[in-house]
């Protein structure tokens, strides 16, 4: 009876068990440390892009863990084709769209309901909260007026800083469109932050 690994024939049984049980370890290893940076490095260009999509952090939080339990799950199938952010957040850009198709309509809490929902905050605000909290709410108004595609499009170029190509792969137009889509788009944001107020 001989000890040999009929694929290693070259080598003796527990070298031969070493060498073929190291590779998946360090492949292992390696998704892992992919994946840390990736949630570590686009983390917060995911949340910010699900935060203006959908307006509610609790549902951006919710979405932002299910892109990257998604990307985790598909860990052992991604393969390095470009830009990790774009592949993030086109999953993202996906859920959002699912999650829209599946809702519907939400319900929109006016601000006395939502002070009833919503604990106070017990920080001290600095003297510019009001100003920025203002702007906030004049480019969410602004992005609301927006066509669906000219909103995805312009998040997806200014939150997630992509290409237009990889904004036209995301949501599946040509290269040009996406261009268009984002010229209108900040045409109308133009149009609506300076000359209508809000």
């Amino acid at each position: 009876m001989t000890t040999d690994f009929a694929p290693c024939r070259n080598k003796p049984w527990p070298s031969a068990l070493k060498t073929i049980g190291e590779t998946p370890l360090r492949r292992r290893a390696d998704q892992n440390d992919r994946f840390a940076t990736w949630a570590r490095e686009h983390g917060g260009a995911v949340r910010g892009y699900l935060m203006a999509m959908v307006r509610r952090p609790d549902v951006a939080d919710d979405l932002a863990q299910e892109v990257f339990c998604r990307a985790w799950q598909a860990r052992g199938r991604y393969r390095e084709q470009g830009n990790a952010r774009a592949y993030l957040l086109r999953i993202a850009d996906r859920l959002v769209c699912d999650r829209r198709r599946k809702a519907g309509r939400e319900l929109t809490l006016d601000e006395e309901a939502w002070k009833q929902i919503e604990p106070v905050s017990r920080a001290a605000e600095p003297s510019g909260a009001p100003i920025q909290a203002e702007a906030a709410d004049r480019l969410a108004a602004a992005l609301d007026r927006l066509s669906p595609v000219q909103r995805r499009v312009l998040l997806l170029r200014y939150y997630g800083e992509l290409s237009f190509g990889e904004i036209a792969q995301i949501i599946d137009c040509p290269l040009n469109t996406a261009l268009s889509h984002c010229r209108r788009g900040l045409i109308a944001m133009r149009k609506l932050l300076v000359e209508s107020p809000l």
